[in-house]
Parts: structure tokens; C-alpha cells; sequence
């Protein structure tokens, strides 16, 4: 199948609307001028009838059809210029006279035309227009009259009228077709610059964007649009690249980690005691390399597509006791006060394990920047028809510049400053994708040396 350019597509439906508006612009002319002169045609013959049987009179015994003076009339007597054609028939339709310009011609009486009807016919090779009714004398009919007029002339003025009419349709769709496609071909202009910026874009290339077109257009929405997609094209694959980055670095310092203390083990025999404290130290390495990999896949899947909500009722105040009971060997080493304040039992639509995800995250994290002997309040509530849980520690806090940074992966708030609190930097990262894909509303407050707050509002 040919394919038609854009530019010539437009042109191609402009001009068809615009040909098929001339059409009938045209074809109503032609009727009016058609109609105006077949009106001029009718009412000339009616007055030729009228005059005709006004002229008839008895003079004697003997009828009298028309003067002789009449006959030498120039429309009577030539062909030339305006001819009436006259001629009177008897009852048996035989002539009894006509005019002198019918020379050896005659017009035909109609048997299936009502009287006084007009209508066109022939007369030899010549379209005429004909009148016929019956002539009456002293109310007795003695024959019939017919009178015509020529139609060459209209039709001559109609048969060019026609051709000039079809040569200026087609001369003025081929002109309104370049005009049309002339300024076809500048309204596009925006999309071929589209066009062509989007072929040099590649993916190691994303900083080029499409020019905007001056006026604001639906233009203009497209090519903002096109480039709001590749401001956020661009800022996914730095994403990714930072993420592969910082993920290929957590995950070499466990294995490089590990591997050091192994081969300082080899290098020659140690008692049990050294062993099993190495050993253990390692392990300890495996668990955290473990716990990495578990939250980078979790990572992974909500980067690449949209978790499968099981959207069921959700017993909030289990999930926290069931974390608590989980740390409480952390608690317990850090002998830290921790305070559960329910008002009642609280019940929310979600995901049941995805919430679990975020309290993990949540109060593991309050009870790791505790200090020892410190305390965490965790309080749910009803406010304004909404479930609101609220995780409080009194820990080492967070810096107001690191508040939107923390939320990043592998990024730690003041890691350098405790290097003996071990973790990936992807925790509340993990918190606030998921919270995001289930609609809770996520709020952290901190201050350093003061605390942390994190408030979380279930629909």
C-alpha cells in the first residue's frame, strides 16, 4: 500500500472538504442561471399565446388566425436572433399555417403534454422549448396552437458556464492542494524537529531535548510532554546506575570482608578459641550479606514493576508485638524501655506482608539508633477517621539536611560517626516505595541527639 506523507494527508482532507464545499457552491449557480433562463424562455413564450390568440378574429365566414403584418416580424421571419416559432393546426393536427421561419421545418404536437404544459423537444437538429393549447373561436374549438423558442443560446451559455466551472474546480483544488501543503509543511515543522531530535537520542545521550515551538499549541503539549518522559527516562537510568553502583559496593565489602579473615586463618594454625571467634565473625558477615541481598531483591521488584497488592485485613496490633518479639534479644542488650500504647484493636484493608516490610524497618531501625537504656514509644491512634501509627526513639537522630537524602538507597545519616552501628542504607528507602504502593501516608521528624518520629496514616 503507497503511504502518503503526513504534510500531503492534510492537504489531500483540506482540499476534498474544501472541493466538495465549491461543488455544491458551483452546482448551485449553475442552477439558479439554468432556472433564471428557462424562466425567461417561459414567459416569453406565454406572452408570444397570449398575443397569438388575442390576434384571432372572424371576418366573414372566414377565419382570420393572424395579420400578415404579423409574419414580417423579424422573430416570425428569421432564425437569427431571438426566433419564435409559430404554427396552428386543425383539429386532425394538420398544419394550417405557420411561421415563415419554420421554412420547410414543423413543430410536432405532443399528445402525452397537457395543454399549456412546457417542456423541451427537438425540431430537426435544434433543442427547442414548446408550448401547445387549443384555439378556441367563439368558444368552439377549431384547432390548436403551438408556439416555441430556441434553446440554443441558453444552452450555449450553459455549456460554457459548465466548462468554465469544471476547469476552475480543478484549477482551484490543484492550487488550494500546493497552498495547502505549503503551509501543511509549516505547521509541522515542530514534529519533524521532534522527529529528528528523537533519533539522536540514545540512552547514552539523554540530555538533548526537543525545542519547543513557539506558540502553545497542541504542539507544544506534545513536545513538553516528550520531554518530561525523557527528564524522567533520564533520571531512572541514573538511577539504576547509581543503584547498580552502590549495590555492586555493599555487596563487595561482606565478600572482601570475608575473604580477608579466611585467609588469615590459613595462613597458619590458631587455637579453637581464635577459630571459632573468626568463624563466627564471618557468619556474622553471611547474615549480613544475606540481609542485603534479601532487601536488594525486594528493591528490585518494586523498581521493575508494580507489586501484586493482596489487599485482606490487616491486624496491626499483632504485626507490631510479632516485631517486637523479634528484636527482643536487641532490646534486651540495649535495655531499652520500649512502650506499646494501643487504644484498642486496630484493623486496616492491605497488604499483610508488605505492612509487615515496614514495621520491620521502622522499629528495627528506632531500636538501632537507640542508645542503651534508652526509649521507644510506639503509639497507635484514631485521628479524622484515619489509623495513625506513630514510632518514636530518643536516639542519635537524623540532621535536618539528611531528612530527604535518607530516603535514597544505600545512603546512612551520620554512619561516619558511629561506625559501630552496622546497616545497608536501604531500610526507609524500602519504607517509602512500599508506602507509596499502598497509599499510606509516611512522615519522619528527627532531630540530632534528640530522637526520631516516624508517622504513618493508614486509610
Amino acid at each position: 500500500m503507497v503511504q502518503i506523507s503526513f504534510k500531503n494527508r492534510i492537504a489531500l482532507n483540506y482540499i476534498i472538504t474544501t472541493g466538495l464545499l465549491i461543488l455544491v457552491v458551483f452546482s448551485l449557480i449553475y442552477s439558479i442561471v439554468k432556472h433564471t433562463a428557462y424562466s425567461h424562455i417561459d414567459e416569453n413564450l406565454k406572452i408570444e399565446i397570449k398575443n397569438h390568440l388575442a390576434e384571432i378574429k372572424v371576418v366573414g365566414d372566414k377565419v382570420v388566425l393572424i395579420d400578415e403584418e404579423e409574419w414580417t416580424e423579424r422573430e416570425h421571419n428569421t432564425v437569427d436572433v431571438n426566433p419564435v416559432f409559430v404554427e396552428f393546426l386543425d383539429l386532425s393536427k394538420n398544419i394550417i399555417e405557420k411561421a415563415p421561419n419554420l421554412k420547410t421545418q414543423t413543430l410536432e404536437f405532443n399528445d402525452s403534454v397537457e395543454d399549456y404544459e412546457l417542456f423541451d423537444t427537438k425540431m430537426g437538429d435544434h433543442t427547442i422549448r414548446q408550448i401547445q393549447v387549443p384555439l378556441h373561436v367563439k368558444k368552439k374549438q377549431i384547432g390548436y396552437i403551438i408556439v416555441a423558442m430556441s434553446l440554443a443560446d441558453s444552452t450555449m451559455v450553459l455549456s460554457n458556464l459548465f466548462d468554465i466551472m469544471c476547469l476552475s474546480f480543478l484549477a482551484i483544488l490543484l492550487v488550494l492542494f500546493f497552498i495547502a501543503r505549503f503551509f501543511a509543511g509549516r505547521s509541522i515543522k515542530p514534529i519533524n524537529a521532534i522527529i529528528n531530535t528523537s533519533k539522536i537520542i540514545t540512552k547514552d545521550n539523554l540530555k538533548i531535548r526537543i525545542p519547543l515551538p513557539k506558540t502553545q499549541d497542541e504542539l507544544y503539549i506534545l513536545a513538553t510532554t516528550i520531554n518530561n518522559l525523557l527528564n524522567r527516562i533520564e533520571d531512572a537510568i541514573e538511577r539504576e546506575k547509581q543503584f547498580t553502583s552502590d549495590a555492586s559496593h555493599e555487596l563487595r565489602t561482606p565478600l572482601t570482608v570475608i575473604k580477608g579473615t579466611l585467609e588469615v586463618l590459613i595462613r597458619k594454625p590458631r587455637d579453637n578459641s581464635e577459630y571459632e571467634e573468626k568463624i563466627n565473625y564471618c557468619i556474622n558477615e553471611v547474615d549480613h550479606l544475606n540481609m542485603l541481598v534479601d532487601q536488594l531483591l525486594l528493591m528490585a521488584r518494586f523498581e521493575n514493576q508494580k507489586q501484586n497488592i493482596n489487599t485482606e485485613s490487616v491486624y496491626l496490633n499483632s504485626i507490631i508485638l510479632d516485631v517486637l518479639t523479634l528484636n527482643s534479644g536487641k532490646i534486651s542488650t540495649k535495655n531499652l524501655d520500649v512502650k506499646f500504647d494501643a487504644e484498642q484493636d486496630f484493623y486496616i484493608q492491605s497488604d499483610n506482608f508488605l505492612v509487615i516490610t515496614i514495621m520491620r524497618n521502622i522499629i528495627s531501625n528506632a531500636i538501632k539508633y537507640s542508645k542503651n537504656s534508652g526509649e521507644v514509644l510506639i503509639l497507635l491512634s484514631k485521628e479524622k477517621g484515619k489509623t495513625i501509627c506513630k514510632i518514636s526513639d530518643k536516639g542519635i537522630g537524623i540532621a535536618k539536611g539528611d531528612l530527604e537524602a535518607i530516603l535514597n538507597p544505600f545512603f546512612r545519616s551520620n554512619s561516619t560517626d558511629h561506625p559501630e552501628i552496622k546497616g545497608t542504607g536501604l531500610g526507609l528507602s524500602i519504607v517509602k516505595r512500599t508506602t507509596e504502593l499502598l497509599d499510606i501516608q509516611f512522615k519522619i521528624e528527627s532531630e540530632i541527639e534528640v530522637g526520631t518520629t516516624v508517622i504513618l496514616g493508614f486509610n
